[in-house]
């Protein structure tokens, strides 16, 4: 009988990922990288080898949760299981060299251009070759100026990899484009990368140096992803981007979203679609309409804001202010008036007014916003504002940051008060059974992951699974959470 070699063990590897959606995507892609080369993906960084942490670039906290992060996990070496540890995603990218020189306990700083590559890199990191990090590049740069002039270059984009070889089953789409993605996370809502990088210059955002020029996928290929979502279980395509009013700008066709939409939305098994960071300065009628009466599209707008008052605005190279931002907010609602709408506002930027807060504040009053996130302004590498005259002391931001927050956490209670009565579909993401019957929660159209509050749906029978949608009405509310019967 002839002895049969033995298996060399796998390698097992754990990604651990910061910051937004997007992020989520792009470590769904290096999971696929690796596991199709042989590694082993585990979930606990415990349990692993090797570690890579997705990092997050976008302002200070998130810098310092992400290195945080990294030294935390360079800790777990002294067990003896855990062998190198990796730093990846956009600090990564912003920083390069210079983060590795700050970390001298992570084994490595790996770029965007390693992404292709991860598995190699990762196995020769892992035998110990030292290896060279990157020295960052302004990646608006790598691409043409003219957005048509784009799809054809071979810049590396995160999230929008295409396979050349045959992927095992599990991996990618059965059909179709190659999607290179592996699910990390297998609940009933996914992301969906629709486009990378922006072509917009805000003075406070440092995003398009490091994420690069506007890129949209092609729609076969973000169709072909969703196909594939909906075969690993997911019931809601959650669209993501640096800017998704800009899709298909550098396709030749502006106004590809509002097509896209609807073959999306009639993917089999896919229950909604949901949109993400729209530009209200670019939002057209048609997008409106398109996100506002699409079936299986939540009337859901997400806008950047960012402030209210028209002069700051445009310092911060922005367009719009508080009169017109209502007008929006008012043709949405008379298309969609149970529309869910979400935004973001920046306080204490350069020059900062006491009338600009209190501009920003009646605009808050009045657009009945469910959700709204604040966040102090904080100079950001290489940013127009950071050499803008007016800057505020670190204590006046957080003294406004704390009155707007509080302003914001009062209105959308008050939002949310307004839904009692009103019926609302929920999909389910957590059941506990409970008594005889189940603790569940999920979200309503109108709340979008993570950030937007959820719905809890009291009187549950013991029959609702993750992944189903519940017709409910309504009855009370806790914050932006709300309490719903079952209909």
């Amino acid at each position: 009988m002839t002895e049969q070699p033995s298996r060399t063990p796998s390698t097992s590897v754990a990604l651990v990922t910061l910051g937004c959606a997007r992020n989520d995507v792009d470590s769904e892609e290096l999971a696929a990288r690796l596991e199709t080369a042989g590694f082993e993906l585990v979930a606990e960084p415990d349990d692993a080898e090797a570690v890579l942490v997705n990092t997050c670039g976008f302002v200070d906290q998130a810098k310092k949760d992400s290195i945080d992060t990294v030294l935390a996990a360079t800790d777990l070496k002294e067990s003896g299981r855990t062998q190198a540890v990796v730093a990846v995603g956009c600090l990564a990218e912003r920083y390069g060299a210079e983060l590795a020189d700050a970390m001298p306990e992570a084994d490595a700083v790996l770029g965007f251009d390693d992404y292709p590559d991860i598995a190699p890199r990762l196995r020769s990191i892992l035998a110990g070759t030292p290896h060279v990090p990157h020295a960052p590049t302004d990646r608006r740069k790598l691409l043409p100026v003219t957005p048509v002039d784009r799809s054809a270059n071979g810049v590396v984009v995160p999230g929008h990899a295409v396979a050349e070889p045959d992927l095992p089953e599990g991996i990618a789409p059965a059909s179709g484009p190659r999607v290179v993605r592996r699910r990390l996370d297998h609940g009933p809502m996914a992301p969906l990368k629709i486009a990378s990088g922006c072509d917009r210059r805000c003075s406070f955002c440092a995003i398009p140096s490091f994420r690069g020029a506007f890129v949209s996928r092609r729609p076969t290929e973000v169709l072909a992803d969703a196909r594939w979502l909906a075969t690993q279980g997911v019931r809601e395509l959650f669209c993501v981007s640096e800017n998704s009013t800009s899709y298909g700008k550098d396709l030749g066709d502006p106004r590809l979203l509002e097509g896209l939409l609807p073959e999306l939305a009639a993917v089999d098994g896919i229950d909604r679609v949901r949109v993400s960071y729209l530009q209200p300065a670019e939002l057209r009628p048609g997008l409106i309409d398109a996100i506002a009466m699409t079936d299986g599209v939540a009337p859901y707008y997400d806008l950047s804001f960012q402030h209210a008052a028209g002069p700051l605005l445009r310092r911060m190279r922005r367009f719009g202010d508080a009169e017109q931002f209502l007008a929006l907010l008012e043709t949405i609602r008379a298309k969609a008036p149970a529309a869910g709408v979400r935004s973001n506002v920046i306080v204490g930027f350069p020059g900062e007014t006491d009338d600009d807060v209190r501009v920003l504040c009646d605009f808050l009053e009045a657009a009945e916003l469910d959700a709204i996130g604040v966040f102090g302004y904080s100079d950001e590498d290489g940013t127009e504002a950071a050499t803008f005259d007016g800057q505020l002391d670190a204590d006046e931001i957080g003294a406004r940051v704390e009155v707007v927050t509080r302003l914001a956490e009062e209105l959308t209670a008050q939002r949310a008060e307004r839904r009692h009565g009103e019926r609302v579909r929920v999909l389910v993401e957590s059941v506990v059974p409970d008594d005889g019957g189940a603790l569940v929660e999920g979200r309503a159209l109108h709340q979008g992951p993570e950030v937007d509050g959820c719905t809890r749906i009291v009187g549950a029978s013991a029959g609702i699974a993750v992944g189903d949608v519940v017709s409910a009405v309504v009855v009370s509310s806790d914050g932006v959470d709300l309490v719903a019967e079952p209909a």
